[in-house]
């Protein structure tokens, strides 16, 4: 049999590495972020160009490198960091694995200029798909500078996967302000198309929270810290009127490096138990400092994954700092036992004189009379005009005859056959008429039709309703917009405004009206009314993030996320209770709608229940 098994050529080898460290543009940025940092940089420059797909360049003025180093970084497992395996669990710097720029350099255009302090001259390295192009002697500051151009152009299948160029921008965004937010003592500048995103001068972490997300960041943070043998902590958490219903402003940092931990932020979410909702996220920006040789770090290329040794410790730590930052800083209610509410004055009789009660008596009052009596003079001016007996006693006549078998019922409508409606191909009808319509625990709504009885989701229902009214609304650029008496100005960070700015279009055809006062502020004179104007800020809040994340993934326009977003946002929720004539005209404006099975989130809106289902429960 003939030998089967062969080594894979360097670049193809390289390509398929290369998948496992750089995913999209927001990943090379993370890596020449990292490696810029570690080079003791002081300020770093980062420029993109259309979301990173044609350009990516990083500019530091760290220690550069020699014209041998210069070479040698892009072999695969070249790495300055380490030389020994132990020295992974004593890790001090960002990077360690030695497979970026060989990944980087395998599916892009790469070239680097650089140069060290104690030379005259640097060196410009031009690379093209792991093939070195060109190595020359060149003039340029100290530091180094290295740009990525054309990424993927040797892998089109990769490249046909990016996203937009704005989506592309918002995931290089994250990721320059998860390695900003844990450097504030470097200089940060972010230009993308020519364009100034971000100028971060050194500053403290609030500082530099306050210039990422806006001045009003500032209002919602209490300080934590608190410093054990085993951690130290310190940052800052949102305060609990500030949560959220989506993820986005929860960043953990392990010796100044970002990292995801769903235990970790379970034991933040736990110390706000009972002061937010179940449904939302607290913010936070907690620093974490640990012994090293207690993580391991090196469990995925991404390096946001960590181990630790004792995490049940650090989890109780956590917890309870956090508890204790909320206590120290009033943000938890204190509670009195030992007072009575009941015995406080009331506001408005704070100021008020007290009277002397006064009993008036009438004198005319006889309750064996049987004829209707004449109120005297000194109650007649309060009392009003009665009706008389035959009034009343005429509202029971026919009472006192028996009931018999012949008795007619045309006259009570259980159920009208003509307006319960009827099942057809799959699809319910009723009525605009329904009388039998009740609320079942405050999450369904069971109506009777033809055949049985269906039971209805209320919120999934009010989804549907809601969403095709947006949705068409969006469509025919008709929709119709309150004009606020007094306008509102809510303000929101430069990630935010550039998302508002990008779906400004499809908000104006739904019924927004704003305009621009300054780079974190917006004037709202208009909104959709199916928007109360207290929940306008929440509704925005919530757009931003679903369309930052992308949750809709099915979504094929602005116009639907948007809709499908404030379809959620302001439909009517478990636990509201509904009146007979809003659960009528719910159960109406559904079976009115042109798809009624399913919600917008491709969930089941009702169920029903023909007779033959109900008789077969009794045999």
């Amino acid at each position: 049999m003939a030998d089967i098994i062969k080594l894979l050529p360097d670049h193809v080898a390289n390509q398929i590495a290369a998948g496992e460290v750089v995913q999209r543009p927001a990943s090379v940025v993370k890596e020449l972020l990292e490696n810029a940092i570690d080079a003791q940089s002081s300020s770093i420059k980062l420029i993109v160009k259309d979301g990173g797909k044609s350009l990516i360049q990083v500019v530091d003025d760290g220690m550069g490198m020699s014209t041998t180093d210069a070479r040698l970084s892009f072999e695969r497992h070249a790495t300055s960091k380490i030389k020994r395996a132990e020295d992974l669990f004593n890790l001090h710097t960002k990077g360690f694995r030695g497979e970026a720029l060989a990944s980087i350099a395998a599916i892009a255009h790469v070239e680097m200029q650089t140069r060290s302090e104690g030379e005259e001259v640097g060196t410009r390295l031009k690379i093209e798909g792991s093939e070195v192009v060109s190595q020359e002697v060149c003039v340029t500051p100290k530091g180094t500078s290295l740009s990525v151009k054309n990424l993927f152009f040797n892998i089109p299948a990769r490249r046909n996967f990016l996203k937009s160029n704005q989506v592309e921008l918002r995931h290089i965004t994250d990721e320059f302000h998860r390695v900003a937010l844990a450097h504030p003592n470097i200089m940060f500048h972010f230009y993308n198309n020519g364009s100034e995103l971000f100028n971060l001068p050194k500053s403290t972490y609030r500082q530099r929270i306050v210039h990422i997300f806006g001045t009003r960041a500032n209002a919602k943070l209490v300080p934590v810290e608190e410093e054990t043998n085993v951690v130290k902590i310190q940052g800052f958490i949102h305060k609990p009127e500030f949560a959220k219903k989506s993820r986005g402003e929860q960043f953990f940092f392990i010796n100044h490096r970002f990292i995801k931990s769903p235990y970790l932020h379970h034991a933040v979410v736990s110390a706000f138990e009972g002061l937010i909702k179940t449904d939302t996220y607290p913010g936070y920006f907690l620093y974490l400092e640990v012994d090293p040789s207690s993580i391991d770090i090196n469990i995925h290329p991404t390096k946001t994954e960590v181990k630790f040794d004792d995490e049940h410790t650090l989890y109780a730590i956590l917890k309870s700092t956090i508890k204790h930052s909320l206590g120290q800083f009033n943000i938890i209610p204190a509670l009195d036992f030992e007072h009575d509410q009941n015995l406080d004055t009331p506001y408005t009789y704070k100021n008020k004189e007290a009277k002397q009660p006064q009993v008036t008596v009438d004198a005319g009052f006889n309750p064996f009379l049987d004829a209707p009596r004449k109120p005297s003079p000194a109650t007649r001016g309060n009392i009003s005009a009665r009706k008389t007996q035959g009034e009343w006693e005429s509202m029971y006549v026919g009472l006192d005859q028996p009931m018999g078998d012949n008795t007619s019922f045309s006259s009570v409508h259980l159920e009208s056959d003509t307006i319960t409606g009827s099942v057809f191909e799959g699809k319910v009808e009723v009525g605009h008429s329904v009388a039998t319509t009740f609320q079942l625990r405050r999450k369904y709504i069971v109506a009777s039709i033809k055949s049985g009885m269906v039971v209805i989701d209320q919120n999934r229902a009010h989804q549907r309703v809601l969403y095709e009214k947006l949705l068409k609304n969006a469509t025919v650029k008709q929709s119709v917009s309150q004009q606020l008496l007094f306008p509102l100005t809510l303000s929101f960070t430069k990630s935010d405004r550039a998302i508002l700015d990008e779906i400004r279009t499809n908000l104006t055809h739904i019924g927004f009206i704003f305009e621009t006062l300054d780079d974190e502020s917006l004037k709202i004179t208009g909104v959709p009314i199916l928007i109360p104007e207290n929940e306008v800020g929440m509704v925005l809040d919530q757009l931003i993030s679903d369309y930052r994340q992308e949750i809709i993934g099915e979504s094929f326009s602005q116009a639907d996320i948007l809709s499908k977003t404030l379809a959620r946002s302001l439909a009517v929720k478990t636990g509201e209770i509904l009146d007979s004539d809003s659960q009528l005209a719910l159960v109406n404006d559904l079976f009115a709608c042109k798809e009624s099975r399913i919600s917008p989130f491709n969930r089941p809106i009702y169920i029903m229940l023909t007779e033959q289902d109900i008789e077969k429960k009794f045999i």
